[in-house]
C-alpha cells in the first residue's frame, strides 16, 4: 500500500495554514481546498453552499455556538451508486488562544519535532482529514466494484451543522468511519452533551460592607457543589463499552463582578453536561434543572432568587454502532492489516458527528490519528506514524468494502 508521507506532510501544512476556526471565512476556504484536492484525485465532487436558514429552521437542527453567515459542504465520490463506505472529517478547529503560548508562536504553521507534527488542528482533526485524502490517493488506481465517498464538513466543533447539511443533501452510504483522534482504539459509541448557562443572582454593595449584600459567587458555590453531586449519581454504573465518567458535568466559563470593591450582583456560568445513550434532550434537561431547583430550596437566598437555567449552543445526542453490527470488526481487521495492534472497541465521553450518521441509519465508528487529550491544547500534536497508519487502515477498509 503506497502511502506517501511527503504528500501527507505537504497537504497537512497547507490545510493547517488555513486558520479555519468555526464561523470564520477561513472555514469556507478550507472547504474550497478540500474540494480542489478531491477533484485533483479524480473524485466526482459535489460542492455546495449550505442553506443555513433552512437548516436552522429544521426541527432536528443540531445548534451552533458561533456566528456563521456562510458554510459549504464538500463530498467526493469515486463513482456512481450508493457508497459502500463514507470517510468523514471536519475542517473546523477551535481558536488557538494566545499565539505566544505556542512554542513557535504560530499555531497555523506545522512544526515537525521528534516524529510529531505540531499545530492547531493537526490532531483534531486535520491530521485525520489528510489521512483520508492519502488513502483515497493510494487506491486511486484500483478497479472498484462499489464506490466510496469522502465527506469533509464544517461546524463539528459547535454542533455539527456541516454533517447535518450533508445528510440533508442526500449524501449517505452503507457505513461510515470518522477520522477523529482515538489513540489506537475504535470508538463505537459516544455520549451526548448539552451546553448549559446558569444565571445566579446576588445583591451588590460596597466590598467593605459585604455582609449587607449577597455575593452571587457565594450563591453559585452551592449550585456548583450540587452539580458535582449530580455528576456522581449519573456516572455510578456506566454501561459497556463506556469507561469511568462517561457523562461528566464541567463548568468552563464563569463571569461575575465589574469592580474589585463591589459585591457582585450576578454570576453567569456556562458549561458542558453529558447526555446518556437513550436519554432525550428534554429528559436530560429536566434532570439538570430539578437538581438546581432542589439546591435552591435548601438556601434562603436562592429560594427567593432561583438560578435561571438556559440551553444555548449545540445539542449533541448520544450515538452508537448497533449491537452486533459487523462494521466494527471490519474496521478492526483493516487496522490489523495496516500493521497495527488489534484495537479495542470503546465508548467515548464526548459527542461527535457519529450520532448524526447513526441516526440516519448508517453504521458508524471513529478511528483516527492522535489522542483526544491533545485536541484543543496549546502545542496540539499528532504522531506522524499514526497519521500514516490510519491512512493505511482507511485504504485497507476501502479495498475490503469496495472491491
Amino acid at each position: 500500500m503506497d502511502i506517501d508521507v511527503d504528500l501527507i506532510r505537504r497537504d497537512l501544512a497547507q490545510l493547517v495554514n488555513i486558520p479555519s476556526t468555526g464561523g470564520s471565512d477561513a472555514e469556507v476556504a478550507a472547504q474550497r481546498w478540500c474540494a480542489a484536492t478531491l477533484t485533483g484525485l479524480g473524485l466526482d465532487v459535489d460542492q455546495w453552499r449550505l442553506d443555513l436558514d433552512a437548516l436552522r429552521a429544521d426541527p432536528d437542527y443540531p445548534g451552533e455556538e458561533v456566528e456563521r453567515e456562510e458554510a459549504w459542504g464538500v463530498v467526493g465520490t469515486s463513482g456512481p451508486g450508493t457508497p459502500a463506505l463514507i470517510l468523514n472529517g471536519h475542517v473546523d478547529v477551535v481558536p488557538p488562544g494566545e499565539p505566544d503560548s505556542w512554542t513557535n508562536s504560530d499555531p497555523w504553521h506545522v512544526r515537525e519535532v521528534d516524529d510529531r507534527w505540531f499545530g492547531r488542528g493537526v490532531c483534531d482533526m486535520k491530521g485525520g482529514v489528510i489521512a483520508i485524502i492519502a488513502a483515497a490517493r493510494a487506491v486511486s488506481g484500483l478497479e472498484l466494484s462499489r464506490p466510496f465517498a469522502v465527506h469533509t464538513v464544517v461546524g463539528e466543533e459547535d454542533g455539527g451543522i456541516g454533517t447535518f447539511g450533508t445528510l440533508r443533501r442526500g449524501h449517505t452510504g452503507d457505513a461510515c468511519i470518522i477520522a477523529e483522534p482515538t489513540a489506537g482504539q475504535v470508538v463505537a459509541a459516544n455520549a451526548g452533551s448539552l451546553t448549559f448557562r446558569l444565571q445566579v443572582q446576588g445583591r451588590s454593595t460596597h466590598g467593605s460592607m459585604r455582609a449587607t449584600g449577597h455575593s452571587a459567587i457565594s450563591a453559585f458555590e452551592l449550585v456548583h457543589r450540587a452539580l458535582a453531586e449530580l455528576e456522581d449519581v449519573r456516572n455510578t454504573a456506566p454501561p459497556e463499552p463506556f469507561g469511568m465518567l462517561p457523562w461528566p458535568i464541567s463548568v468552563g466559563i464563569v463571569r461575575a463582578g465589574d469592580w474589585a470593591s463591589t459585591v457582585p450582583d450576578q454570576l453567569v456560568a456556562e458549561g458542558r453536561y453529558g447526555v446518556m445513550p437513550g436519554e432525550t434532550f428534554a429528559d436530560a434537561k429536566t434532570v439538570f434543572e430539578k437538581a438546581v431547583q432542589r439546591v435552591a430550596q435548601t438556601d434562603a437566598w436562592l429560594a427567593e432568587n432561583p438560578p435561571v437555567v438556559t440551553w444555548p449552543g449545540g445539542h449533541f445526542a448520544a450515538g452508537r454502532l448497533p449491537a452486533g453490527d459487523p462494521f466494527g470488526d471490519q474496521v478492526a481487521t483493516a487496522v490489523v492489516a495496516a500493521g497495527q495492534p488489534l484495537p479495542e472497541l470503546v465508548g467515548a465521553p464526548y459527542g461527535s458527528d457519529l450520532r448524526q450518521y447513526a441516526a440516519a441509519g448508517v453504521p458508524t465508528v471513529q478511528y483516527g490519528p492522535g489522542d483526544i487529550a491533545d485536541a484543543h491544547a496549546v502545542d496540539e500534536a499528532v504522531s506522524i506514524a499514526e497519521v500514516v497508519a490510519c491512512a493505511t487502515a482507511y485504504a485497507e477498509l476501502i479495498i475490503a468494502r469496495c472491491t
